[in-house]
Order: structure tokens, then sequence, then C-alpha cells
């Protein structure tokens, strides 16, 4: 497929990519393009590095779906803590009375929710959750407390936060310091009824370590809308689960968010080839290079 890709690009002015990789022999054999558009929030998958030593700009979309992925987040919240889904295949198929409320069920108002990484998406889960009562916790090294406080949130660290919080929900960038930042030693602070959710990026979550949690019962499940294998076969382990709601990748969709998505990365694209300043422009230091491609200015 990079091959392909490769010489696709070779004279193309420009690049517009939601999941295909990007990658260093790309962008290299991209010779004529000048700028690099995301269908989406994230640029883990370009080589945004590479982008700018040649000179290439990169433009994204950070805010197109915060209102569809923050509203996923509490569905999967409400849907494991009042067992809808459990619930409903267990009348569909045993009849009406046939569970026993014997499970874990929270009243929401005054449990903590644990939000990692306060971005866009973070605040708007922040909201959602005040509405419900929560007590909001929240761990960002980029942000300060009185960021926090504004949104409606108490910064803590990291360690506290998976120690207090009833449900934590990963907000943060994929980044190399981020890869695998819910491993073995967090989930084993996690409460034994705790609840995480990962509609953000696969990788953050080290998935034989949580496998392992939910299977010990060190934790009490997860809401998982990303894996690390964006294509799971039907046996992927995780999906085997009882105490695992999954849905596939699609907590950023609704109609208007993909017609807002699709209008604003062409507008960002379209932007740069007609030499004017994107609204998105991801790698700033493009701005300063010797010899760009774009016809953009500082």
């Amino acid at each position: 497929e990079e091959d392909t890709l490769a010489a696709l690009a070779k004279d193309v002015d420009g690049i517009l990519t939601c999941f295909a990789q990007v990658t260093d022999k790309v962008v290299r054999a991209a010779e004529n393009c000048v700028v690099i558009g995301r269908y989406g929030v994230g640029v883990d998958n370009i080589a945004v590095d590479t982008a700018t030593e040649l000179g290439i700009a990169v433009t994204y979309v950070p805010d197109y779906c915060v209102d569809e992925v923050s509203d996923h987040v509490m569905g999967l919240l409400l849907d494991w803590n009042r067992r809808i889904s459990l619930f409903d295949n267990s009348v569909k198929g045993a009849g009406w009375g046939s569970v026993p409320l014997t499970m874990r069920i929270m009243r929401l108002r005054g449990k903590k929710l644990g939000v990692v990484g306060l971005g866009r998406i973070g605040r708007a889960v922040c909201a959602k959750a005040l509405a419900f009562g929560f007590d909001v916790l929240t761990y960002d090294p980029y942000i300060s407390a009185e960021q926090a406080s504004e949104a409606g949130a108490r910064s803590v660290d990291m360690e506290t936060l998976l120690r207090e919080s009833d449900f934590v929900t990963l907000h943060s960038p994929l980044t190399p310091d981020t890869e695998n930042l819910i491993g073995e030693a967090e989930l084993a602070l996690m409460k034994d009824d705790s609840f995480l959710i990962n509609c953000a990026r696969g990788p953050l979550i080290d998935e034989e370590a949580l496998y392992a949690a939910l299977q010990s019962g060190s934790i009490g499940g997860a809401g998982l809308d990303v894996l690390v294998d964006a294509h799971p076969s039907p046996d992927y382990r995780l999906l085997k689960l009882d105490n695992v709601l999954v849905t596939p990748h699609v907590a950023f969709f609704s109609q208007e968010a993909v017609l807002e998505l699709e209008e604003r990365a062409a507008g960002e694209v379209a932007s740069v080839l007609q030499g004017q300043m994107p609204d998105n422009l991801v790698n700033t230091a493009v701005l300063t290079h010797p010899n760009p491609r774009h016809g953009l200015s500082a």
C-alpha cells in the first residue's frame, strides 16, 4: 500500500487523507506537493516532520466532532452503568424479569469521573458530566489548575485520578509519550468496579494489560470505540469479554459531522493551494522554511 500511495503522490499538488498512512516515503515521493490535509482530528498517520522539512503545509480539522464524541463517551458510560445492553439482551433472550438485580449499578450523582486530556472533547465531556452531578477530576500536563477549574474540573495527578475515579475517559492525542498511557501499573491503581472509556486512539491502552485486568476483575469494565488493531478479526480477544462494550470507531459520526468535516478539510487544502492561510495549520514551523513549497507568509 505504501508503494501504491507513493506512486499516486508523485505528481499531485495536494493530498487529502483520512486513515491512509502518509509516511515519510509517501511525502518524499510527492515532489510537487504543497499541502497535506487530514480528514480528522489527529495527524499521527502523517509524517509531519518530513513535510515540514520539505516545506509542505499540513492541515487538519481539530474540532469537527466534539459534540459527537463527547455524546458517545456519555452513551458508553450510561449504557454500562445502567446495564442497558445487558437488560435488552436478557429480555429479548429469556423474557421479562429474567435478570436478578444483583449487579453493581451506581447512582451517578456524586461519583467521580476522571478525564485524561482536557482539550476540546475533554472539556465537552466535563460539561455533560457536570449535568449528571459528577465530581470531575482531570489530568493534563499542559493545562493549569485554573483552566481545569474553568471547565468545571479539579486538576490532579494521574495516580490520584486513577485511584479515585469511578469512571475514566481518555482524550489524549497519540504521541510517543502517550502510547500505552494506560498499562499494567495504571490499571492496578483503578478501583475494581471502575469503567475505562477510550474514544480517542487505540494505542493509548496496553491491550494485553487491559485484557488481564478485565479477566481478573482488577477493573469492572471497559467501553472502547477504538482498538490497537483498526480492523480486528471477530476472534479478537477483547471482543469476547462480557465486561467490554465495543463500538467500531463511530464516535465521530453524525451526518452533520461528516458534512462539516468534508467541507472544512477540503477548504483547508484549497486555501493553501491559493496561497491563503488555513484556519488550522499543524506545522507552523513551515512558515519560516527557507524554501517553502507553499505561498503562505509568516
